[in-house]
């Protein structure tokens, strides 16, 4: 009759496997992101509600495309805080198969479509305003411009700071690789504020320079093509970070030059890859599933492993090995 293992038992076998166990958590997130992004969205907040109030009472299309594209930006900068936050309180959730980091590139993401509907809807405006002109109030909208560009310049600072900050962080945990022979390693979900604000920024300069161009020439018409100068330069930059984000979102990760690394690592003259899957679980961290056919007899998981080892990068690996039918009886298969 059968003898269940007892108390002791268990202990043991639990011993025994605790080496073969990891956590999930293969981005430790940046405190310095979230916090800076934080800060930026509440420095906002009250600037894209003057922007915005200040463009419809003097009449300015570029300046409410400016206040427009501010609130994207207010918008945008606290979903990215609540993606660091969210991503950081559910870490060690094992719901999570493969941690939690995709919940900031989900962020970006889904700021990139929320800032399509703003270009839209700024094309739209300034298309309707050049049509139909409305007196504007050149001089207090100016001011008010200048103002957001004041407020842009700090924001991009901030971000600037906790981006470095990150940057710095990551280049201590760097192998010997070749900078050149990997994509730079970006926090998207920074990016997206970061390149926001720049964005932002840019549309301030726009405004100043039609509300001028009004106020010295009489060029009325410049307010709006302003407009839609701006809302072309938010829909160009959402395009590009949703093409960004979303192939991390849907793993679009096999022609990263890490996959042919772990090629490089594991196939010889008697052991072949038959199925690779190669995903990103962390901004420098990859996941990788290995199906091999080999005709060494001696080749096993821990040295599979064992060679991968040497990217720090692969930070999970699930190692499937069939044994060629031709393999000979003893050895590793090799003439050497």
């Amino acid at each position: 009759m059968p003898v269940s293992p007892g108390p002791e038992t268990g202990k043991m076998r639990a011993a025994e496997f605790s080496p073969l166990r990891h956590d999930h958590v293969f981005d430790g997130g940046s405190h310095a992101a979230e916090r800076g992004t934080r800060l930026v969205a509440w420095i906002t907040a009250g600037a894209m509600a003057a922007e915005i109030t200040a463009g419809w009472w003097f009449n300015s299309m570029a300046l409410l495309a400016d206040g427009w594209h501010m609130s994207s930006h207010a918008a945008a900068i606290g979903l990215s805080a609540l993606s660091y936050a969210a991503a950081r309180r559910h870490a060690h959730d094992p719901r999570f198969a493969f941690g939690t980091w995709k919940i900031e590139i989900l962020g970006g993401f889904a700021s990139a479509v929320f800032l399509l509907g703003i270009a839209a809807f700024m094309a739209f405006s300034s298309v309707e305003r050049f049509f139909s002109p409305l007196p504007i109030h050149y001089r207090e909208a100016m001011l008010v411009a200048v103002l957001g560009l004041v407020v842009n310049v700090v924001c991009a600072m901030i971000l600037g700071r906790a981006h470095d900050h990150g940057h710095a962080h990551s280049h201590g945990h760097e192998h010997g690789h070749e900078h050149g022979a990997h994509r730079h390693h970006h926090d998207l979900n920074l990016k997206s504020a970061y390149v926001h604000v720049i964005a932002d920024a840019a549309t301030s300069v726009l405004a100043i320079a039609a509300l001028g161009g009004g106020l010295l020439f009489g060029w009325f018409w410049l307010d709006p093509v302003m407009g839609i100068v701006g809302a072309a330069l938010i829909a160009v930059w959402a395009k590009n970070l949703i093409a960004e984000t979303g192939s991390v979102l849907l793993d679009r990760e096999m022609d990263h030059p890490v996959v042919g690394e772990i090629r490089e690592c594991v196939e010889s003259e008697v052991t072949q890859i038959t199925d690779l899957h190669v995903w990103r679980v962390g901004r420098q961290s990859y996941a990788c599933a290995v199906a091999l056919v080999t005709r060494d007899r001696t080749l096993t998981a821990q040295r599979v492993r064992a060679n991968l080892a040497q990217h720090e990068e692969i930070m999970h690996s699930t190692i499937e090995i069939c044994l060629d039918p031709e393999a000979p009886e003893t050895g590793s298969g090799t003439n050497s």
